[in-house]
């Protein structure tokens, strides 16, 4: 998603906090709810513990939430739900951002500062999360509706209420330029079969964290899951890279 780099982000924004607009965690779940429903208490004291945010605390120890607070969680829930980004990429990120710097982007190019959600970049967020038909489909892709009925017949993509999400959406892009080179969907299934079988490898390793019923355990789940990919697509990469380069020896 091109977002073009902001402004700098407003004081307190980031990790500073201010005096006015203290926030129970019940009123940062309904400030929240409208975007994410499904976000809890557990979660946001996860991003807590994962170093996402830092409350102030009262004499007594309760956590007292700034609006900074509501607007850095509503930023880095954003980015799990339509970037799939890791915690720890987001962390680095905003980090880099709290210290002053201006890091050029975050992985896919993606340019933003955790700052209040303007209208625009809520809409530019909430459209990773659209439904598309297999006709929109094709005409996102730049693909033949041909294309699109392959990459479905030979499990690369798949609809749920007859609707493809961003995900078939890249691998579309990703097959119409394959496509120019010769290679058909027909050509393809090993990746499928590829990809089950690292998602199958994924699901082993988190399998004692994902099995407990806490949605704390569940977010572990989640993000150690995401790392563990992420670290086997750059695995795969370097792989077929070593490989490639003994073509020039």
């Amino acid at each position: 998603m091109p977002v073009s780099q902001p402004a700098r982000p407003p004081a307190g924004v980031a990790s500073g906090h201010s005096a006015a607009g203290v926030l129970t965690i019940g009123e940062v779940l309904r400030e929240l709810s409208g975007d994410f429903p499904q976000v809890s208490a557990s979660k946001i004291r996860f991003l807590e513990e994962k170093g996402l945010i830092t409350p102030q605390r009262t004499r007594a120890g309760y956590r007292k939430y700034g609006s900074h607070d509501v607007e850095r969680l509503r930023f880095v829930l954003a980015l799990q739900r339509d970037q799939y980004l890791p915690l720890k990429v987001i962390k680095d990120y905003v980090d880099a951002i709290d210290r002053g710097e201006r890091p050029d982007s975050l992985p896919g190019g993606m340019t933003l500062a955790p700052r209040a959600v303007s209208d625009q970049v809520s809409r530019e967020l909430t459209a990773h999360a659209r439904r598309l038909t297999a006709e929109t489909l094709a005409a996102e892709a730049g693909a033949p509706r041909r294309l699109v009925d392959d990459l479905v017949s030979f499990g690369l993509i798949t609809a749920v209420d007859n609707r493809f999400d961003e995900h078939a959406l890249n691998i579309t892009k990703a097959c119409v330029q394959l496509e120019g080179h010769g290679i058909e969907p027909r050509h393809l299934r090993p990746f499928r079969a590829a990809a089950d079988r690292e998602l199958g490898l994924v699901e082993r390793v988190v399998a004692p964290v994902a099995s407990r019923k806490d949605v704390a355990s569940k977010a572990r789940a989640a993000e150690t899951a995401r790392e563990i990919s992420e670290l086997c697509l750059g695995l795969h990469s370097a792989l077929v890279h070593s490989h490639i380069a003994r073509m020039d020896s």
